[in-house]
């Protein structure tokens, strides 16, 4: 259980396993391995999970964290090193260094829409750091959960490195143990609840929580990469995605091109039936299917798809126009291939529009003005929770 586990870890960091760059490395080394040599099965777990296609089990989520591993074993050396520090008048005399130390023993919680990207890339952070690890994949995706179950004891260090497979309801149990710092990622609601228990005991937390991402297209743009743009980010894994544009915010001058661009984009990656294309996911359970198509059949007019099969959890890539702000779809997260279409009449509108939500994780401008761009990120209006701010993104097109 997941007690043993910390007890276990606990006692491995005590002894100093994880001080040394050799152990570091070692660990890391095998994470790569692990992926490498089970990619075969990532892939087939995923497509069973997700319905996930090969493409984008390579991409999205095994090279990423291979690439994470990378810049970690080439960094490892230099991190581990004592940095100067800048001295002020009271340590003039001294000689004074910045050492990092490890925290201890970390918990990690993925989540289902991502399941191995946000398990292992805070994993590599870990090792690198020389923490040791509990890790929690969603319960959502079952086979990926297992399958890291099954394959970390055969890799990683058996003492530092636990997987333990819990549902969401098995968190408050869980993180009553101490642990010295908690990387969570999922929705605001069990983010909120896992800050709280973390509270109680002092732990440090990293949360990365979804939200709705803004996605501004001004007139002065290139529709045809604009779309492309878009379409790959809200619909790829069947639109269940922290970083996906949550809603378009387009110049009212734009919008009939821009739906009608789509519409055409859509056809080329899914053809005339995504259905039967193999580059498409379905939702994860029948619970975020269900909700999808009540929010889908409540908000606006279905401009694309719109199509729902039960049987499949399948859901059709759905443009939404003629949306508003009162509509359900942008009242909650979106896990789904929906994208509403509302519209602005210019940069200032669509600031002011974003600013009244929730701060979001990443937001997305596309224009071939390069004012626009310097608008949108000077009046900070869209940008989003500092911590994260390598997730913004501002996509401005003027070279493209």
């Amino acid at each position: 259980g997941s007690e043993l586990s910390e007890v276990i870890a606990r006692l491995a960091f005590r002894a100093g396993r994880t001080l040394k760059e050799s152990f570091r490395q070692f660990q890391l080394d095998a994470v790569v391995r692990m992926l490498e040599e089970h990619e075969c099965d990532f892939v087939d777990a995923l497509g069973r999970d997700l319905h996930k296609p090969r493409f984008e089990t390579v991409v999205a989520e095994l090279t990423l964290v291979k690439n994470e591993a990378f810049h970690a074993i080439n960094n490892l050396k230099r991190w581990m090193q004592p940095q100067p520090a800048e001295r002020n008048l009271s340590t003039t005399l001294d000689e004074c260094l910045v050492i990092s130390e490890p925290l201890g023993v970390v918990f990690i919680r993925g989540t289902w829409c991502s399941p191995v990207q946000m398990c292992l890339v805070p994993l590599v952070g870990a090792i690198a750091a020389g923490n040791c690890a509990i890790i929690s994949p969603s319960d959502c995706t079952t086979h990926t959960a297992e399958l890291l179950h099954r394959l970390v004891p055969f890799y990683l260090d058996n003492e530092c490195f636990h997987v333990i497979l819990a549902g969401l309801s098995d968190l408050p149990e869980i993180l009553d143990l101490k642990f010295d710092h908690i990387f969570f990622t999922g929705s605001r609601e069990d983010g909120s609840k896992v800050a709280l228990a973390a509270a109680r005991t002092f732990t440090p937390v990293t949360l990365i929580l979804g939200g709705k991402n803004p996605c501004y297209v001004d007139q002065h743009c290139d529709i045809a990469t604009t779309v492309q743009r878009i379409a790959w980010a809200r619909f790829h894994n069947a639109g269940q995605s922290l970083v996906a544009p949550g809603y378009i915010l387009c110049h009212v001058d734009v919008k009939a091109r821009l739906v009608q661009a789509l519409k055409c984009c859509l056809m080329q990656f899914y053809g005339p039936d995504p259905r039967e294309s193999r580059s498409f996911g379905r939702m994860v359970n029948m619970e975020i299917f269900n909700r999808m198509r009540d929010v889908l059949w409540r908000s606006g007019k279905v401009a694309v798809g719109g199509q729902v099969i039960e049987a499949e959890k399948y859901i059709a890539p759905t443009i939404l126009t003629e949306v508003t702000e009162s509509d359900p779809i942008m009242q909650q997260e979106v896990f789904g291939p929906v994208l509403p279409v509302l519209t602005v009449d210019g940069v200032d509108e669509a600031i002011t529009f974003i600013n009244k939500q929730e701060k979001p994780l990443c937001v997305y401008a596309y224009s071939t003005n390069s004012k626009v761009d310097g608008n949108t990120k000077s009046k900070h209006g869209i940008g989003c929770h500092e911590k994260y701010s390598d997730f913004v993104i501002f996509s401005g097109l003027a070279g493209d």
